[in-house]
């Protein structure tokens, strides 16, 4: 029986496993799709228009902007990235459920123009936790870990706006919350087509 899609907006401070949560619950949930977003950033070798990002110049994210078609929007190192409104109304009008990794003011942007959406925060189990991965990641001067240590804790006193909030201490626990919230999610009545419903119940389904 089909469900109505929705969109999931999913959290939390750098380091805290964001993608590898996600990446472990795609295989399980078959309508599960990633929302892919627009930049003005080139493309990247291997890059694939429409799969990894949606490339338009600095014109034509303004227009899309002017014509309110971003669901949200920041600059990151230079280069302009959004979340297009049509590609995730398509995704959610095929019955499909969209996943989004964003920070706490791009959800606070959708919130105001998408406020059925799902939203959800992933915690490390600790500070000193997610020091440590934050650490063995590599990435990071000393310098860079501890700012992103101080913006965790401004991050973590916006929880209070999600409707779920997940600890990651084992990333197959908090694959298997996630599946959950989804799985239930798409198991709300108002995600159901009564009149299908109906017609299964009768036998002409």
């Amino acid at each position: 029986m089909r469900r109505k899609g929705f969109l999931i907006v999913l959290s939390g401070p750098s380091g805290a496993g964001k993608n590898s949560v996600m990446n472990a619950v795609f295989p399980t949930i078959p309508n599960l799709k990633y929302s892919v977003s627009v930049t003005t950033r080139p493309p990247r070798k291997g890059e694939v228009e429409g799969v990894d990002y949606f490339f338009r110049t600095e014109e034509e994210f303004d227009e899309l902007i002017q014509q309110d078609k971003l669901l949200e929007y920041a600059t990151f190192v230079g280069y302009r990235y959004g979340t297009p409104k049509d590609f995730v109304m398509e995704q959610i009008a095929n019955g499909n459920t969209v996943i989004m990794d964003i920070d706490i003011q791009g959800a606070s942007q959708i919130r105001q123009k998408m406020p059925e959406a799902v939203f959800v925060f992933l915690l490390p189990p600790t500070r000193a936790e997610l020091e440590k991965r934050l650490t063995l990641r590599g990435s990071d001067a000393q310098g860079e870990i501890a700012e992103r240590l101080q913006k965790s804790w401004e991050e973590l006193q916006h929880v209070v706006h999600y409707d779920y909030f997940i600890i990651n201490d084992e990333l197959s626990r908090a694959a298997e919350q996630l599946r959950n919230i989804i799985l239930s999610e798409s198991s709300k009545v108002s995600r159901i087509d009564l009149a299908e419903l109906q017609s299964l119940w009768e036998g002409r389904g």
